[in-house]
């Protein structure tokens, strides 16, 4: 008789199953895990964040700032590289003579641009020309000689409408920019407007129309974009030119040359009176700037050197107003940088001082970069953005220590 086979307790059987599946589970858990890990361990360490905490502008206060301003007429002040402007008082539009050959010379310069040092495009005079100059002569304008076939260039053209303030000038190179006057003569108005010169309309390119008028501030918008033209700079310089037929003829702009004149131009009519546009540099704060200023309406024997000397007198009193402040200082924090539960500083890295004036204010503008954590101290993680009219500087902003690198345990949970 064979033996009996032997049968497996049921509930062994269990457990053997249940044993199998947790073992299996746990191996699955670990091998999840373990990929995790590997997958956490080989990503790249996290981008540290940062937080700008400084204050985005720096004040000036203000204080009464008291000028000599004229007693008649209109007048106004500006430094451009502080973004300053002030006037005397309510404006009002009035006659402004050939000042109004800031905008003409403006658009020429504009719409022809003329590098330092060339003469830009020749021009064959016309009888047209000539019969221009003729009028001027006999209406007892501004004017230089010119003849039917002479050739005169661009910059000539230019020298001869700002510095000895030829009226027929200013029609030549109308009608060669434009093709005609009352086309130019838009191109003027359109340009004022862009310029936000809110009470300036123009009636001729020359100003002999009384019509061209304009305010003592609105003529300052224009002379301090003259002014940024090395040629346009370079010409009303000149104390004279000289051209092929009207030979060496001098400039009208009173005081050029002296106490740091350098510009910019002057007109006069009975209608507008005495009128001048002063640019003078002065060395303030140990810094260089330019100081514009204004005066219309002036009456007197000798108009344009009155109006000249009471533009002057304004500049000569703006500078002791001009200041200079720190706008950043070395070791300010700017910045805070956090990475692993650690906050460390980031400071600018030196000091700017900018030219002030009483009221205004600078803003500062933060431009952070992407570090790593472990990055050291010293090291670069943005920069300073700093504006205070034309002013403009970038600081370095860098860390105060260096950052810690995440630990084993950071970086895998």
């Amino acid at each position: 008789m064979g033996a009996t086979p032997r049968l497996s307790h049921p509930h062994r059987r269990r457990s053997r199953r249940r044993w199998w599946i947790v073992t299996l589970l746990t191996l699955a858990v670990v091998l999840a895990l373990g990929v995790l890990a590997a997958a956490r361990l080989r990503a790249a360490v996290p981008v540290v964040s940062v937080t700008a905490t400084m204050p985005t502008s720096v004040y000036v206060a203000a204080s009464k700032v008291s000028l000599p301003w004229p007693a008649t007429g209109q007048s106004a002040i500006a430094v451009p590289s502080i973004g300053v402007d002030v006037t005397s008082g309510l404006e009002q539009a009035v006659p402004i003579a050939s000042l109004t050959k800031l905008m003409t010379a403006y658009l020429i310069l504009r719409d022809h641009p003329l590098p330092l040092g060339e003469d830009g495009p020749r021009l064959t005079m016309t009888q047209t020309d000539l019969n221009d100059f003729e009028t001027d002569t006999v209406e007892d304008q501004a004017n230089a000689q010119v003849a039917v076939g002479e050739v005169l260039t661009e910059r000539q053209l230019l020298e001869g409408l700002l510095v000895h303030s030829a009226n027929n000038f200013a029609d030549t190179l109308a009608r060669w920019d434009a093709g005609d006057i009352p086309t130019f003569v838009a191109k003027m108005n359109a340009t004022a407007t862009l310029l936000g010169m809110r009470h300036t309309h123009y009636a001729d390119p020359s100003g002999f129309d009384q019509g061209s008028q304009s305010t003592a501030a609105d003529l300052l918008k224009v002379a301090a974009l003259d002014m940024d033209d090395p040629t346009f700079t370079s010409i009303v310089r000149m104390s004279s030119v000289t051209l092929p037929v009207a030979g060496t003829i001098s400039t009208y702009t009173p005081w050029l040359g002296f106490q740091g004149v350098i510009g910019v131009k002057s007109g006069f009519t009975t209608a507008a009176g005495g009128c001048d546009v002063v640019a003078v540099t002065r060395r303030v704060q140990g810094k260089k700037a330019m100081i514009l200023a204004a005066v219309t309406g002036q009456t007197g024997p000798d108009v344009l050197a009155v109006a000249g000397y009471l533009a002057l007198n304004l500049a000569d009193h703006v500078d002791v107003s001009i200041g200079a402040a720190p706008i950043i200082r070395a070791g300010e924090q700017v910045a805070v940088v956090r990475v692993a539960g650690h906050t460390v500083a980031a400071t600018a890295a030196s000091t700017v001082t900018m030219l002030t004036w009483p009221g205004v204010s600078a803003r500062r503008a933060f431009q952070g970069r992407n570090i790593s954590a472990g990055a050291g101290r010293g090291t670069r993680i943005g920069a300073v953005v700093l504006a205070l009219g034309r002013q403009r500087a970038v600081v370095q902003v860098r860390l105060q220590r260096a950052l810690p690198k995440p630990t084993l345990l950071q970086r895998l949970f």
